[in-house]
């Protein structure tokens, strides 16, 4: 349901013409826009608070364009993650006024939510490498109006690296770890502190890595309580679960 027809509903419940059990049902209802190509969940900002998000990949520019455009028409915001160059370039031709996040690979038309949140997300990779999926991490907490703060380049080959930032990393509501390799900064982290850990294996690694597999076992496995695991080079969904938690 667009805004457009939210006003209209409230309207005809303030006058009397339609009852508040009836408007719930409408708002229970799960209607979607039809495009040629993709059927647009409208009802999502009701549902969880934000419009779709737009997963690029598999996508045509001209694609991703349209459907940025439509979801920005109906809900005032819309974002597109794991953006490519080409992509990117189309949909700030098209919409001039968006932001590009080069080094997280999201495009964001519209203003970033209010701020809201108990405290901070800070954001930790193991290496340099990593710094692109925590960049998506980071970025989709931002636009859905945490604050983070940021903590790159600290694994577990120099822990000393992490313990010089102590205060920021006890004082953090969420930890949202990156890394690659063997993984094990996550479950680190975890023994340390008293807050959630959200742990995000990447794809960097050797050959026995498995394209981020022996990351993601590693974590899956911690000793550490109150680790939670997100997918391979998942950084968006890392985000935005550490903003939810953070609420």
């Amino acid at each position: 349901m667009d805004k457009e027809r939210l006003r209209r509903l409230l309207e005809e419940v303030q006058e009397g013409k339609v009852s508040v059990e009836e408007a719930l049902d409408a708002l229970q209802g799960f209607p979607f826009e039809e495009l040629e190509f993709a059927h647009l969940d409208t009802h999502r900002p009701l549902r969880k608070g934000f419009p779709e998000v737009v997963f690029c990949p598999g996508k045509t520019p001209g694609q991703v364009v349209e459907i940025m455009g439509r979801i920005y028409e109906r809900s005032g915001r819309a974002m597109a993650t794991r953006a490519s160059p080409d992509v990117a370039e189309a949909v700030l031709a098209a919409f001039p006024q968006a932001k590009h996040f080069p080094e997280a690979r999201i495009i964001f038309l519209g203003e970033p939510c209010p701020k809201a949140g108990r405290g901070t997300i800070l954001v930790i990779t193991a290496g340099t490498a990593d710094i692109p999926v925590a960049e998506e991490a980071a970025v989709t907490a931002e636009i859905l109006g945490s604050s983070v703060e940021r903590l790159y380049d600290v694994g577990v080959a120099g822990l000393h690296r992490l313990l010089a930032y102590k205060d920021k990393l006890f004082s953090a509501n969420v930890v949202i770890v990156v890394a690659g390799m063997e993984g094990a900064l996550p479950s680190v982290v975890g023994g340390l502190v008293a807050r959630p850990v959200i742990a995000v294996p990447t794809s960097v690694g050797y050959g026995a890595h498995w394209g981020g597999l022996a990351a993601l076992l590693t974590m899956l496995n911690t000793c550490a309580p109150g680790v939670a695991v997100v997918n391979i080079d998942n950084g968006f969904g890392a985000g935005y679960l550490a903003h939810l938690i953070n609420l």
